[in-house]
């Protein structure tokens, strides 16, 4: 029989058995490294975590505003270890993963509130461009917003 759904389809999780579909959560977002990449280390398990920001671009077709959203990203083991080692604030970058939410709590005016955020549990990512200038090697800011 036939596969339902196209090569790119399956890729991304689709499965075909008896024509029923399940989708993963797969998320994939472009965008430019706001935070550079920290490390935090868990002392009850002894697990590290890297944890980063991104500044995806989003685009209205009803308006010529434009807007940016922040995601937090998080890498565990050795690819937290290669994000540490590659990744650094300004960089363009792709990355790939799964949305979660992280819930947490926050003392607001000596009140206890609960809080939720979304969170890209990062899976792989992708370097675009050249490594951002620093600003040590730009004669002037017009350098810095042109590269």
């Amino acid at each position: 029989e036939k596969p339902l759904c196209g090569l790119r389809l399956c890729s991304l999780g689709c499965t075909n058995t008896t024509k029923e579909f399940s989708m993963n959560n797969i998320f994939i977002g472009h965008g430019n490294v706001g935070k550079a990449p920290e490390s935090l280390v868990f002392t009850n398990s002894g697990k590290k975590v890297v944890k980063f920001s991104v500044a995806i671009k989003e685009f209205s077709s009803k308006s010529n505003e434009k807007k940016t959203m922040w995601l937090e990203c998080e890498a565990w083991g050795e690819l937290g270890e290669n994000v540490l080692k590659l990744v650094s604030k300004g960089r363009e970058i792709v990355v790939n993963g799964r949305l979660a939410v992280s819930n947490f709590t926050v003392e607001e005016d000596g009140q206890m509130k609960k809080v939720s955020k979304p969170v890209i549990k990062l899976t792989g990512f992708d370097l675009c461009g050249s490594a951002p200038r620093k600003r040590e090697e730009v004669v002037d800011d017009n350098q810095l917003a042109n590269s």
